[in-house]
C-alpha cells in the first residue's frame, strides 16, 4: 500500500510517499481502509520533534480519519468493539503515538471508531474527531458551563472555535465571540450571541458583562492573556489551547486555569456525529487534497498557519 511517513524528525522534507507493508489487525484492531485523513498542527509538531508524543519511527501521520472497516482483529464483532463489522463507514481520533491515516489503510484500535456521520461525505468526515473533542473538553469538561452562563471564546473564528460556538450556542450558553472581519459571518452563522472585532477593537474594552468562563483558542500575548483574566467572574474559569504557553488564572478572585491537551472519547464522539447528521453541526472542509501533496502541506504548514481545515485523501 501507498502511505506517507517520515523516518527522522526535521523539516517537511523528511516526509517520503512510499511503498508500505498492509498492516494486519492484532486482538481488539480492526483495518480500516482510509477515505481521508485530517492535517491538524501537531502532525506539523509530531514531524518537527518539537511535540513530545513518543512516536515510533517510521512513522504515519494523521491521527484524525475516515474509513470503512476492511478487517477485523480477534475479539472484535457483535457487541464487542462497539459491533463494528466489515464495511462499515467509521470515524475516530487515533492515539496519537501509533501510526495515523495518512496511508491507504490504517490500525486502529476498535474502541477508537465510532459510525461515521451518514450526512457528509465520508472523506469529509475526517474532519470532525479532534477539534470537536477539543471544543467539547474546552466548553463543559474543563470550562464546566451550563446553560444560562456566559462564555468568551478569543479566537472564534477558528475550526475549534466555530465548533466551539456552536456547541455553547446549543448548550444555551450566551456566547461572546472575537472574530475578524473574514471570518464574523461564519461566526455568527454559527450562533455567537455577540462578536467582537478583535483587528479594530480593544476586547477588554469591548466586554460590558463578566463572564463565567474565558476560552482562548488563538496564539496571544501572554500580558494580552493575562489582562483578559479580569473579564472572567470571580470563580469562574479560563481555559485555553495554547499548550506553548501558561494559561493565567487569578487565585485572589478564585479564577481557575486550565489546558486542554484533547483526549479520546468514544461516547463525546458518537454524540458530535449524531449533532452533525441533525443539522446542529456543521463540517469544516476548506481543502481536500490527495496523499501524494501532503509533504507540500506540511511546507506550507512549516512557513505559516494553515487556514481552515484539509483533508488528505488517498489516490
Amino acid at each position: 500500500m501507498k502511505a506517507v511517513r517520515f523516518h527522522e524528525v526535521g523539516g517537511p522534507e523528511v516526509l517520503r510517499y512510499e511503498d508500505v507493508d498492509q498492516p494486519t489487525p492484532g486482538a481488539g484492531e480492526v483495518r480500516v481502509r482510509v477515505a481521508a485523513s485530517a492535517f491538524n498542527a501537531a502532525d506539523n509538531g509530531m514531524r518537527g520533534g518539537f511535540l513530545p508524543i513518543p512516536v515510533v519511527l517510521p512513522h504515519v501521520p494523521g491521527y484524525d480519519v475516515s474509513g470503512t472497516v476492511d478487517a477485523l482483529g480477534e475479539g472484535v464483532g457483535g457487541t464487542i468493539g462497539g459491533g463494528l463489522q466489515a464495511g462499515d463507514p467509521v470515524i475516530g481520533f487515533l492515539p496519537m503515538e501509533r501510526d495515523g491515516g495518512a496511508a491507504e489503510y490504517v490500525i486502529a484500535p476498535a474502541d477508537a471508531l465510532v459510525p461515521a456521520p451518514t450526512k457528509v461525505p465520508l472523506a469529509d468526515a475526517a474532519a470532525l474527531p479532534s477539534v470537536a473533542l477539543t471544543a467539547w473538553q474546552a466548553l463543559f469538561d474543563l470550562g464546566g458551563l451550563t446553560s444560562g452562563q456566559r462564555v468568551l471564546i478569543n479566537g472564534a473564528g477558528g475550526v475549534v472555535g466555530k465548533y466551539a460556538v456552536a456547541l455553547a450556542a446549543r448548550a444555551g450558553v450566551h456566547v461572546v465571540a472575537t472574530a475578524s472581519p473574514r471570518s464574523a459571518a461564519a461566526v455568527q452563522a454559527a450562533g455567537a450571541d455577540e462578536i467582537i472585532d478583535h483587528t479594530t477593537t480593544d476586547v477588554l474594552g469591548a466586554v460590558d458583562e463578566q463572564v463565567d468562563v474565558l476560552v482562548n483558542l488563538a496564539p496571544i500575548d501572554p500580558e494580552q492573556f493575562a489582562a483578559l483574566v479580569a473579564l472572567v467572574r470571580d470563580g469562574g474559569r479560563v481555559v485555553s489551547t495554547t499548550a506553548f504557553m501558561a494559561t493565567p488564572g487569578d487565585e485572589a478572585r478564585g479564577v481557575s486555569a486550565a489546558t486542554v491537551f484533547v483526549l479520546p472519547n468514544r461516547e463525546r464522539l458518537t454524540e458530535l456525529v449524531s449533532l452533525v447528521d441533525s443539522g446542529d453541526l456543521q463540517v469544516e472542509v476548506t481543502r481536500r487534497i490527495p496523499l501524494t501533496e501532503l509533504p507540500a502541506l506540511h511546507a506550507e504548514a512549516a512557513a505559516g498557519r494553515i487556514e481552515g481545515k484539509v483533508v488528505v485523501q488517498p489516490a
